[in-house]
């Protein structure tokens, strides 16, 4: 059975709409009475146009327009007409449309409202005489809307690429999630994850409470310990992942640290990508958890038993674990005394005279009484967070300990003997000189002398 016959586009169903409605007219005799009475009977109808949901009616004036218009030029003349400014910016003089243009090419970062405001201010345009829409509407007519200078800027055109091999390049990215509910109190939810670029293999995933330096930092050495070292890290370039730690760690591992372009959200496609599709089948369904443990556990399921197995369109088929596991070595972890070496950090500290000394906000105590008042150099490794940092001095490495003043209140101390006079070697008594010569006498120096 063939199709039934349908109109060739929306102006014809148009047009064969219209022609429905006065064509009970177009076969009678009428003279102009008789249809100024059948268009006023029309125009008491309601009828419900192509692609609308509800029916409306139409004025006498618009059902005599039609009504002519089918009269003389048929079917064709009922199809609606565009406009031939369509597209271009409108209530614009010449002057103003070359001004505002000027504008843009000079000046491409001010936004529309702004220029607009500017304007006004400067008593160039009056207030209300153009409408931010119109101008907008100029800047797409000319290309000099905001997404295709930014384009322009860029130098070059956006290309879709990839890594060459797993383990070339590794993205990291942050996602904010809804809160979940802990004590019921909202608490935030950070999802941390890196992702394989050329298999689009998560390395590691984890939710947290916050986004910071040193969460990134936690998940970077879980992979590290698994997969061994990327080529390169690909991060956003927010000031979380600018910090100085990860970038020493990265250039020690002989790893290449590189930040997106800001507000270049398409750069980042493949993180981006991968976070709808968390969002879709995971994590909008989390919502009445009351632990991050349980986020997290539901999130290791979700990677390991569904998107790692599942083909990926960009992978020609593969899932995401074929594609990884098929390359050699691509699996063996970084050696753990390379990876301490790569995240000791040092600093240079004074120990305070009651042999404390601070190291990243905390206080830290020596049991050594002879370092206090030198400056010497605190160490601290990174792989384990609650690893306590320790002090190199002379070659030699010397334990730290966390300050406890209860306890320091409470360890033994060397007896002091107050019994005892105290003999002094050398004769020192600043009043008694004073007093001597005050009362003419002569020091027992010069006496001897």
């Amino acid at each position: 059975m063939q199709d039934p016959l349908k109109p060739k586009d929306h102006a014809e169903a148009v047009a064969l709409y219209r022609s429905e409605i006065i064509g009970s007219l177009m076969h009678r005799e009428l003279d102009r009475g008789e249809l100024a009475e059948a268009l006023a009977d029309l125009s008491k109808q309601r009828f419900r146009p192509p692609r609308a949901h509800s029916p409306r009616s139409y004025s006498v004036p618009t059902l005599e327009r039609w009504y002519y218009a089918y009269k003389t030029e048929g079917l064709e003349g009922l199809r609606p007409k565009s406009r031939k400014d369509k597209g271009r910016a409108r209530e614009l003089t010449p002057e103003q449309r070359q001004m505002l243009l000027d504008i843009r090419e000079e000046h491409p970062s001010a936004s529309v409202s702004l220029i607009l405001d500017t304007l006004i201010a400067a008593g160039r345009i009056d207030k209300g005489a153009i409408s931010a829409t119109t101008v907008r509407r100029l800047y797409a007519e000319h290309h000099l809307d905001r997404v295709a200078l930014r384009e322009r800027t860029g130098g070059k055109v956006r290309l879709r690429w990839q890594a060459e091999r797993p383990g070339a390049l590794w993205h990291g990215d942050v996602c904010h999630a809804a809160p979940i509910l802990v004590d019921g109190r909202p608490a935030p939810v950070r999802i941390h994850a890196l992702l394989d670029d050329a298999s689009r293999y998560i390395l590691a995933i984890e939710a947290m409470s916050a986004e910071r330096e040193v969460d990134m930092l936690a998940l970077f050495i879980r992979a590290l310990r698994k997969h061994g070292a990327p080529d390169a890290l690909y991060l956003d370039n927010g000031s979380t992942y600018r910090g100085h730690t990860l970038h020493l760690a990265c250039e020690r591992l002989g790893t290449t640290l590189i930040h997106a372009r800001p507000y270049d959200a398409p750069a980042r496609g493949k993180m981006e990508r991968f976070w709808r599709t968390l969002r879709e089948r995971c994590v909008d369904f989390t919502g009445a958890l009351g632990s991050l443990h349980d986020l997290n556990v539901r999130l290791y399921a979700w990677v390991d038993e569904h998107y790692h197995r599942t083909p990926h369109a960009a992978l020609f088929g593969k899932s995401p674990a074929q594609v990884y596991e098929e390359y050699p070595h691509v699996t063996d972890g970084l050696d753990e005394r390379k990876l301490r070496d790569a995240l000791t950090t040092q600093a240079r500290r004074r120990v305070r005279r009651d042999s404390t000394l601070s190291m990243d906000g905390e206080d830290w105590e020596t049991d050594l009484g002879f370092l206090a008042g030198h400056l010497v150099t605190v160490s601290r490794c990174l792989v384990t967070p609650n690893e306590p940092p320790w002090i190199e001095h002379e070659g030699k490495r010397f334990a730290l300990h966390r300050v406890d003043p209860v306890k320091n209140a409470r360890r033994a101390r060397p007896a002091c003997n107050l019994d005892v006079a105290h003999e002094a070697r050398v004769p020192f008594d600043p009043p008694k000189a004073l007093l001597d010569k005050a009362l003419g006498r002569t020091p027992r120096g010069d006496e001897e002398g």
